[in-house]
C-alpha cells in the first residue's frame, strides 16, 4: 500500500495543483475583493477550519514562517466570508481542470468513475489527528464529476499533509527546515535560494542553516550528509505509509480502475503544468 499511496500522490497532485497554478482561481478570488494571491490563498484554503485565529492556521500549515498567516487572517475574512473564499476557490479550480482536459474527457462517463473513485477514497479515512483534512470533510461534495474529482483530490491532498506534519514532527524538522530538506532533495544549491522560503530575512534562514548543521544534518556547504539525507528519506516512508488508510477502502480492482482512469488524465494536466 505505501507504493500505491505514493502513486496516488503523483497521480493526483497535478489536479490539484490547478488551484495554485492557473489562472481562474486566482481570479475568482481577487472578484470577491481579495487584493493579493497571498490573501486568496490563506483565506479560501483555511476556510474549512472556520473563523480560527491565525495561531491556528499558522499551526495547521505547518510550513509558513513565524507571522506569515497573520499578515492574511483573519483581515481576509473581515469583508468577505470564508464560505464565499471557498466556493470561489472551488469554482475557479474545476473551471480550470475543464478547460485544461477540454469538454470531451470532462464529460465522459470514465471521468464521472474516476470522480466516484476518488471520492469514495477520499471519504473513508478516520479524522483524528488530521486537521485540515477534517477541515475539507466538513464541506459538501460536489454534484458536477470535475468539481467531484478536484475536491476529492484535493481532500486527499490534505489527508497526505496532515501525516507528512506528522512525519516532520517525529523527525523535530519545523516547517522552514522542511523547506531546506525538500530543496537539497530538489537539486537546489544553496537551498536558500528555493522559491518557498528565499523571501525570509537572511539572519532567519543563516539561523535555520546553523541549526540544521549543528544537527548534522547538512555540511559546512549546506548540502546534505548523509544523516540528512536518510531524515528525508524517513519522513517520506513515513508520509506514504500515513497516506495508505483512504485507499483501504478500495478493492484491488476499484483501486486499478482508478489509477488506470486517472493516468490519462494526469499525462495531460503534466503536459500542461497544471495552468
Amino acid at each position: 500500500m505505501t507504493n500505491t499511496a505514493r502513486r496516488m500522490f503523483e497521480l493526483l497532485e497535478p489536479i490539484c495543483m490547478v488551484t495554485f497554478a492557473a489562472d481562474e482561481c486566482n481570479e475568482e478570488l481577487a472578484a470577491l475583493g481579495h487584493r493579493t494571491y497571498w490573501d486568496g490563498y490563506f483565506a479560501s484554503r483555511a476556510a474549512p477550519l472556520g473563523r480560527v485565529p491565525a495561531e491556528v492556521v499558522h499551526a495547521a500549515f505547518y510550513n509558513f514562517a513565524e507571522g506569515e498567516a497573520a499578515r492574511h487572517i483573519p483581515s481576509a475574512w473581515e469583508k468577505i466570508p470564508p464560505e464565499a473564499s471557498v466556493a470561489a476557490r472551488q469554482r475557479g479550480s474545476a473551471a480550470s481542470l475543464r478547460r485544461i482536459l477540454g469538454d470531451e474527457t470532462a464529460d465522459s462517463p470514465g471521468l464521472a468513475r474516476v470522480a466516484d473513485l476518488t471520492t469514495k477514497a477520499a471519504t473513508s479515512a478516520p479524522l483524528e489527528g488530521r486537521m485540515m483534512y477534517a477541515g475539507m470533510r466538513t464541506l459538501p461534495i460536489p454534484g458536477d464529476p470535475v468539481t467531484r474529482l478536484w475536491h476529492a483530490a484535493t481532500m486527499l491532498r490534505e489527508h497526505r499533509g496532515d501525516g507528512h506534519i506528522a512525519a516532520l514532527l517525529g523527525e523535530r524538522i519545523g516547517g522552514t527546515e522542511a523547506h531546506v530538506l525538500s530543496a537539497l532533495d530538489m537539486g537546489i544549491h544553496p537551498a536558500e535560494s528555493f522559491g518557498r522560503i528565499h523571501h525570509l530575512p537572511k539572519p532567519r534562514l543563516a539561523a535555520i542553516m546553523a541549526g540544521l548543521r549543528e544537527r548534522g544534518l547538512v555540511d559546512a556547504e549546506g548540502r546534505f550528509t548523509d544523516a540528512g539525507r536518510d531524515t528525508k528519506r524517513r519522513i517520506e516512508a513515513r508520509t506514504d505509509v500515513l497516506a495508505e488508510v483512504p485507499y483501504e477502502a478500495l478493492s484491488a480492482g476499484e483501486l486499478a480502475e482508478l489509477v488506470a482512469g486517472l493516468e490519462p488524465i494526469t499525462a495531460v494536466l503534466v503536459a500542461a503544468e497544471s495552468r
